[in-house]
């Protein structure tokens, strides 16, 4: 498929800034990607459409206060440094992307803090925009660790919002956050609240917890027309044995295994068997997923309102049927949804 055909106009005032006042009172969209048909719900009544043994799969990532605000030495500019994954705990290496990133070359010292107490040299240029950081501390790990994370912010994505707001600590983590690692909330993830878990377990609706931890690698744009050719960023995932087992058991039982979010559509799609099904795994994933694709794990899946051209958007159609899903768009426009990791959900069953 070509990146033109996932093009649409959507206004600025459509992307939310701030989630419903209940995590589970959004909107929720329902496709029907059999028939097309198109349903208007709130989220808390996406357990619905299930029942007894089916499944939910969430991804349980924390998300870190990735962004980070400094000077570079000498000229006092302010430099945005965006920390993306620890290279190296015991030297305190850090793959980081900075802006703006034509200022910052090997060998320049940033500086962190009112005091600037915290100091990092750049030691590589990885990206246009990628750098290698070591940071300059004396102190044990764990209080390195504080410091930095102290000086951070959430990252909610400056497209959403401008600047970022005590509220968003929480509103821009999922309640079941669990193994930190991640820049990006899992949105899909977000709109759970511990009434919904308590429904779905009197529903006896089961759930499986996995991890990927989300980079900005979703974000990014794509550069060429031709999506066969575009080669997303890895991030890590974690499938335990004993999620798998999970998994397996449901589709075995012939139940419905929920996906909730693209990365968690990713995951369950990346280490799969001939016979189809899930295989335990440590790795780490690359793997883009676009019309046509045929899927061997999920049942049914959950994902916010994505941007047009966006990688997450071409995995939703890949999963609900591209005009089926473009239809669903168009329809969510003139409907008042509100796209991004704030905005509304869609369940496709």
């Amino acid at each position: 498929m070509k990146l033109s055909q996932f093009q649409f106009a959507l206004p600025k005032d459509r992307v939310a800034q701030e989630p419903t006042r209940w995590r589970d009172e959004c909107r929720l969209m329902v496709l029907h990607k059999d028939t097309g048909e198109i349903e208007h719900r709130l989220f808390k009544d996406v357990i619905d459409y299930f029942g007894k043994d089916d499944r939910f799969v969430f991804n349980d990532t924390k998300v870190f206060p990735a962004r980070l605000y400094g000077k570079k030495e000498k000229t006092g500019a302010d430099i945005m440094v965006f920390l993306l994954r620890e290279l190296n705990r015991e030297q305190r290496l850090w793959d980081v992307i900075v802006e703006p990133a034509r200022k910052i070359r090997i060998g320049n010292k940033l500086y962190f803090g009112e005091d600037e107490s915290l100091v990092a040299e750049v030691i590589d240029n990885t990206t246009s925009r990628g750098r290698t950081l070591r940071f300059l501390y004396d102190g044990s790990y764990e209080e390195f660790k504080k410091v930095l994370f102290s000086l951070g912010e959430v990252p909610v994505p400056q497209w959403v919002k401008p600047h970022v707001t005590r509220e968003d600590t929480e509103n821009f983590q999922t309640i079941f956050a669990a193994h930190e690692g991640a820049v990006s909330a899992p949105a899909a993830g977000l709109h759970f609240s511990r009434e919904l878990f308590n429904r779905m377990i009197l529903k006896d609706i089961r759930k499986s917890f996995i991890t990927v931890h989300m980079g900005i690698g979703h974000f990014r744009r794509v550069d060429v027309e031709d999506l066969s050719k575009h080669r997303t960023d890895a991030e890590r995932m974690i499938i335990s044995p004993e999620a798998a087992e999970e998994i397996n058991g449901t589709k075995d039982g012939g139940h419905k295994v929920v996906a909730v979010g693209i990365t968690v559509i990713r995951a369950l799609e990346t280490n799969v068997t001939p016979g189809k099904r899930v295989n335990p795994c440590d790795t780490w994933t690359d793997k883009f997923i676009f019309p046509p694709y045929s899927f061997s794990i999920p049942s049914a899946i959950i994902s916010n309102f994505h941007l047009p051209e966006s990688t997450m958007l071409m995995a939703v159609a890949a999963f609900g049927g591209f005009d089926k899903v473009m239809n669903a768009y168009k329809v969510a426009l003139e409907e008042g949804y509100r796209f991004g990791p704030y905005g509304d959900a869609m369940l496709i069953v």
